[in-house]
């Protein structure tokens, strides 16, 4: 059986994904965000004077030239994907391009990244989101080390960016070299679903968030009916979170009511504030964290 080889693309991709990560950092620069921790895309998206919405509709995102500009996302998108789609969309932004739709990632062309402007966006968002020296920071102050990360831990470090495991695997093995392709092949046969199994202790069909005490960011974006893994023995006051049950490595709560609220740990003041929305929020991204209106 013969393999077949991919065309190769028509444009430099190492210079492309270079003019990426530069477009990255000074993106960040002008909106004056830290350039080694994670950032919310929805509020850089608002400091560029870029309008994001929700809205219930089949594809992953649009983006909308005007003014002002708009993007438009997939509220039927895991969350996690919604912050990578919207940081993809604002890549044309930044770049200037045209007004462009993607669709569903398994519906579109088989090789997306053969399209010059849509490798550009891609690698942007990886840039943008996950920063190197963010990595870098996440790595070393857990004391691991990318090249020997376990599953577990890539999720962690996921978790801390607020993409999912997938898209952190493909960025610290293509986009910035810090695991060998060898050790991504291996990584990458662990499943969310099944890492969600294993942390839990059972298949389960929420999705699952996770901090630790390493957390460099202040916010945790959670949707109603996520799993919270927290550090053992937080507290959240209110009763927009529910405290399941505690776990070898950690508190589980169930979000239960859109809102904002704190956790923390009496012990040792780690502390972080969790937004959480209504399951596949429709609307203003702006606005996702509204609580509802009891009196209604």
């Amino acid at each position: 059986m013969k393999t077949m080889r991919l065309p190769k693309p028509n444009f430099p991709r190492r210079t492309l994904a270079t003019q990426a990560m530069q477009m990255a950092i000074a993106t960040r620069a002008k909106a004056k965000a830290a350039q080694d921790s994670s950032i919310c895309i929805y509020q850089l998206c608002e400091v560029l004077g870029v309008t994001v919405r929700f809205n219930n509709i089949n594809m992953e995102g649009i983006y909308q030239r005007g003014a002002p500009p708009r993007i438009h996302l997939s509220a039927l998108r895991p969350l996690p994907r919604r912050t990578y789609n919207c940081a993809h969309e604002l890549g044309h932004h930044v770049f200037g391009h045209g007004s462009s739709i993607d669709e569903l990632r398994q519906g579109a062309t088989p090789h997306p990244w053969e399209d010059a402007k849509e490798f550009l966006a891609d690698t942007f968002a990886g840039f943008m989101l996950m920063p190197i020296i963010g990595l870098r920071r996440a790595f070393a102050a857990r004391g691991w080390t990318p090249e020997t990360v376990t599953p577990m831990q890539l999720f962690t470090v996921a978790c801390d960016f607020g993409v999912g495991y997938g898209p952190l695997l493909t960025h610290l093995s293509v986009g910035v070299n810090m695991i060998s392709q060898t050790r991504a092949a291996a990584l990458r046969r662990v499943t969310p679903r099944a890492l969600r199994a294993r942390i839990l202790g059972g298949l389960t069909p929420e999705p699952l968030l996770l901090a630790d005490h390493y957390r460099a960011a202040p916010t945790l974006d959670a949707e109603v009916n996520t799993l919270l893994l927290l550090p053992l023995g937080s507290q959240i006051e209110g009763e927009s979170r529910v405290h399941e049950r505690d776990l070898a490595n950690g508190s589980l709560f169930r979000a239960v009511r859109p809102g904002i609220v704190q956790a923390r740990t009496a012990m040792d003041n780690w502390a972080v504030f969790v937004r959480v929305a209504p399951e596949s929020y429709v609307g203003l991204a702006q606005y996702r964290h509204l609580e509802a209106d009891t009196d209604e």
